[in-house]
């Protein structure tokens, strides 16, 4: 069976192809985002959306996605309300909360902790951020955290999912930083990481190069927005 390929599209914005073919897009911002290649502005296909929290630079794209393809919708379920309420194709039906696994097209879904903030564009409550444990079809593991800070339960996502790979927040200010992505890393155990939520704006000052001086032991997977990784 095939592997998983990981597009980064900047910022927190991922695109997963799963074995069998399923296009996955997480977080989606697209067209507005500063770091996202103009080619990815255009979608091709989308079987999936996943989204971890309602601020508008992890969901700006979702109604164009959503309007073109009428792919399900997975996030917490204050959210996927939200976008039902908006009339968006494929909301309302696959809300979840944390510690629920649903399944789609193969691919399994674990909603997991995350400590940030969410709210929709319009400052609606949209219910508590999420990460995700992804697993895909070959039975690759993949936590997608979100935007968080580390916590110690992180230990329990490690127990309980054992993931492959991290995608991690790396900016500061709003998500964690370095020194706390070194410590998530040790906490998940995982192998290789792909950081992400750096490099936006100026304020963002975390980078995968100084995330590999904090810890050498696990692989870190520098992508530039729009490249593509194979796991």
């Amino acid at each position: 069976m095939a592997d998983v390929a990981v597009t980064w599209l900047g910022h927190g914005s991922f695109r997963f192809d799963s074995p069998n073919g399923t296009r996955v897009y997480l977080d989606p911002w697209l067209e507005g985002n500063p770091t996202c290649p103009e080619s990815e502005f255009v979608a091709e296909r989308c079987d999936i959306i996943a989204i971890t929290h309602g601020h508008f630079d992890h969901v700006d794209a979702v109604k164009g996605l959503a309007e073109q393809f009428g792919p399900p919708i997975i996030g917490c379920y204050e959210l996927i309300q939200w976008f039902a309420g908006q009339e968006i194709p494929g909301a309302g039906e696959n809300g979840m909360g944390k510690g629920g696994t649903q399944e789609l097209e193969g691919i399994s879904f674990s909603a997991t902790n995350a400590f940030h903030s969410s709210s929709a564009p319009d400052g609606t409550y949209t219910g508590e951020p999420m990460g995700f444990a992804i697993t895909f079809e070959n039975g690759t593991s993949l936590y997608a955290a979100g935007d968080t800070n580390v916590f110690g339960d992180m230990e329990l996502i490690r127990r309980l999912y054992q993931p492959d790979v991290a995608i991690l927040p790396i900016g500061d200010l709003y998500t964690m930083g370095v020194k706390e992505a070194a410590l998530a890393l040790e906490l998940l155990g995982v192998s290789r990481c792909i950081p992400c939520h750096w490099g936006t704006f100026p304020a963002l000052t975390g980078t995968p190069g100084a995330l590999r001086q904090l810890d050498s032991d696990v692989e870190i997977i520098d992508i530039e927005p729009g490249g593509t990784v194979v796991i």
